[in-house]
């Protein structure tokens, strides 16, 4: 029997990282300002996320990739921005 998939941060990482990787656009668009770019962005990591569980996430699930995935861009807006 298949374990089931837990979201957690560690689990989540590597599938964040693929969508940061393949909505490079989107993500220069969140740091610029743009309107429906997070809302793209959130929306496009619940999707994986779902998809790689197999199931429909709860609603403390899905805050935890829409948290982990603000945390990602923030992480990627300071190292493009670098020290002040």
């Amino acid at each position: 029997m298949a374990e089931a998939f837990a979201v957690t941060n560690d689990s989540i990482d590597p599938i964040l990282a693929d969508v940061v990787k393949g909505n490079q656009d989107k993500v220069v668009g969140w740091m610029k300002g743009e309107p429906g770019a997070w809302g793209f962005l959130a929306g496009q990591a619940v999707t994986e996320v779902r998809r790689q569980a197999g199931r429909s996430l709860d609603d403390l699930e899905r805050r935890l990739v829409w948290s982990r995935m603000w945390w990602w861009l923030e992480l990627i807006k300071a190292r493009v921005d670098g020290p002040p």
